[in-house]
């Protein structure tokens, strides 16, 4: 039986891994990647070979180890000792030291908070197994509950799960997951397609890229879940054409888990089929808009259209589809092994279970962070981002990337939590947090957002293709100094008018980046302007 062969891999992996007596991960993401862990993955598998320990000493790639700031990272176990800023020459003394005192030059500390106040969920495998073998995942945990869900549970009884657990969307809207699989579920027809939105396109943001890179069968088995739930037999992943590092191991992956009976047709020898393969995006900002996405894959100009019918009614092809992103994926699976009260008690009343960030900017300790909802903006830049280089003071925070906003240093103990940060006039968006200091011009920020929307606009109705070249032409004017108080009260009339009659998400949440820096930095713009001749007479 095929769910025999998923636990005898498990347990096989288990056995074969226990054999070494060290083992040596390399973080092999793309941002380490970037750094040359490659050379030192291979420097230090060489230096096992000439050394004849390769019975004793395990070498392998693995995701994202958090600390972008230290790359190239790696970790040896069991020690527990992580290593920073390695390279290829370090090699024979990493393995020197093995079961001896850390090297003090490259000791990266692991009770400092950027590591001890993380709570991973969607991360807890990244680090620990190699995305490219289906025998790691499987080994701590993978797909058992895919394997529950077919042979104990109905469609109803994982969407009541589902439902329980408060899971809302990662994707920036935080719409309740449960209710959109209730939807989909509902709405009649013998076909149904499954989508992971994996076009992520925030400046600054990279939180999705390392779930893919890192662990890729994660999504997979979230998607299939979802499919068994709401009826679906087909489903697709689209993935910007700039990431392929993780669309190589989606990929693999994929293949993995055909070839092992957890995709494909009659899934461990069960009635359930569904099948999944990647599509390929140019990389346009817009097609992370629900429809513009369904057209981009079939075929079309990847444009928004007006919504109802909404996809969960009427979508790719015309047929019921339900739209996810990596992150929320990622999460389905620990919902059904631990159930969904388990993960509501996690966060805050409205906003359950944790969120991974993409933490950049000013800020000491750089990388990628996941911490339970309602963890507050100081425990985060303060003390797991290590605080502002040179000491300088924290000016803003800037979340949800072109259609989030900039929040001030004041509000600093602000629990991160979907309605909090609605509040200040931002959003959760789908993870990036840019920390800025005070040598950061917040009209030049405003203008870089508007900037990157006027580019990415798809030009199909008015107020967001024009709206913005004017908004952003008048943001250059401010920052010219050629502006006078009427250019304010007419680039605030054009944040209201794009908010209010925008076709897409992109449009109506275009002016959010200029509105917070008005509404908290608004002495910045008044700086800039010039008398006109009635204001000077007066």
């Amino acid at each position: 039986m095929p769910i025999e062969r998923v636990l005898a891999m498990a347990s096989a992996q288990v056995e074969a891994e226990s054999k070494f007596e060290h083992h040596i991960h390399v973080c092999v993401a793309s941002g380490c990647l970037s750094s040359g862990s490659d050379r030192v993955l291979q420097a230090l598998r060489d230096e096992v070979k000439g050394r004849g320990l390769e019975n004793k000493v395990l070498v392998k790639g693995v995701g994202c180890l958090g600390l972008c700031a230290a790359a190239p990272l790696i970790a040896v176990f069991p020690e527990g000792t992580y290593y920073q800023a390695v390279k290829p020459e370090d090699a024979p003394e990493i393995i020197d030291s093995l079961g001896k005192a850390p090297i003090e030059r490259l000791h990266c500390p692991t009770d400092r908070p950027f590591f001890q106040k993380q709570n991973k969920i969607v991360l807890e495998n990244s680090g620990y197994i190699d995305p490219l073998r289906i025998e790691e995942y499987v080994a701590r945990g993978g797909y058992q509950a895919l394997i529950e869900v077919l042979t104990e549970m109905s469609p109803n009884a994982v969407i009541e799960q589902i439902t329980l657990s408060g899971l809302r969307g990662r994707g920036g809207g935080g719409y309740p997951t449960g209710l959109k699989w209730t939807t989909v579920a509902k709405s009649p027809g013998t076909l149904k397609y499954i989508i992971c939105n994996a076009d992520e396109g925030d400046p600054g943001a990279f939180m999705d890229r390392s779930v893919l890179e890192s662990d890729p069968h994660r999504v997979l088995e979230g998607m299939a879940i979802a499919a068994y739930a709401v009826g679906a037999t087909r489903g697709y992943v689209y993935c910007r054409a700039e990431y392929p590092v993780a669309i190589d191991r989606l990929d693999k992956a994929i293949k993995q888990a055909k070839k092992t009976g957890l995709l494909g047709p009659n899934v461990l020898s069960t009635p359930f089929s569904f099948d999944v393969e990647v599509r390929l995006g140019a990389g346009a900002f817009v097609c992370g808009e629900e429809t513009a996405l369904i057209a981009s894959i079939e075929g079309k100009q990847g444009r928004p259209r007006h919504r109802p019918p909404y996809p969960a009614e009427s979508g790719l092809f015309g047929y019921p589809t339900l739209i996810n992103n990596v992150e929320t994926f990622a999460n389905i699976a620990p919902i059904i092994r631990n159930g969904g009260a388990w993960f509501a008690e996690i966060g805050t009343r409205g906003s359950h279970g944790t969120k991974v960030f993409a933490l950049a900017g000013k800020v000491q300790y750089t990388g990628l962070i996941e911490v339970p909802m309602g963890t507050t903006l100081h425990e985060i830049v303060y003390e797991m981002g290590g605080g502002i280089p040179d000491n300088r003071p924290c000016k803003a925070i800037q979340t949800g990337g072109p259609s989030g906003g900039c929040i001030p240093a004041r509000f600093i103990d602000l629990p991160v939590d979907y309605e909090s940060l609605r509040e200040k006039g931002s959003m959760m968006g789908s993870g990036g947090m840019i920390v800025m200091d005070d040598t950061s011009d917040m009209v030049d920020v405003a203008r870089f957002f508007m900037e990157f929307c006027v580019g990415e606009s798809c030009g199909k109705c008015v107020p967001c293709r024009v709206g913005t070249a004017q908004m952003n032409d008048l943001l250059t004017k401010i920052i010219d100094g050629k502006a006078t108080k009427h250019d304010i009260v007419h680039l605030e009339e054009l944040c209201e008018l794009l908010r209010d009659t925008s076709l897409c998400g992109l449009g109506q949440s275009a002016p959010n980046p200029v509105v917070s820096t008005l509404t908290h930095f608004r002495q910045e713009y008044l700086d800039r302007l010039v008398e006109t001749d009635e204001e000077a007479a007066s």
